[in-house]
């Protein structure tokens, strides 16, 4: 079994936390983990802009990273919102089990 980190990036802890919940709940991430007080610089529209974001962290497989993907991303509060898949080089055996387990049987 494949494990995969998708990256995400939210201006809030809030909103962060409600896609986390969302997507977890849905069995499409395992977990999520945010991390907070991150501070981005990035041009948007010919501007230098400076933000105040948390991050998003998701573990996943890798069959399921696309609809987890797409899902986070029709959820996000941003326009143009950062989602990355990190490949994983590897994963401890009993927590990728874990992984599958978690992502496993889907609710309907």
């Amino acid at each position: 079994m494949e494990v995969k980190l998708v990256y995400s990036t939210f201006p809030s802890l809030a909103s962060a936390e409600a896609v986390a919940r969302t997507l977890v709940e849905a069995r499409l991430a395992a977990c999520g983990n945010i991390l907070p007080a991150m501070v981005s610089f990035y041009e948007w529209q010919g501007a230098m802009e400076r933000a105040e974001e948390v991050v998003l962290l998701l573990k996943t497989t890798a069959a399921l990273a696309p609809e987890l993907m797409a899902r986070l991303k029709a959820a996000h509060p941003y326009e143009v919102p950062a989602i990355l898949l990190l490949p994983v080089e590897a994963a401890d055996a009993a927590f990728a089990t874990w992984v599958e387990a978690q992502t496993g049987v889907r609710p309907v």
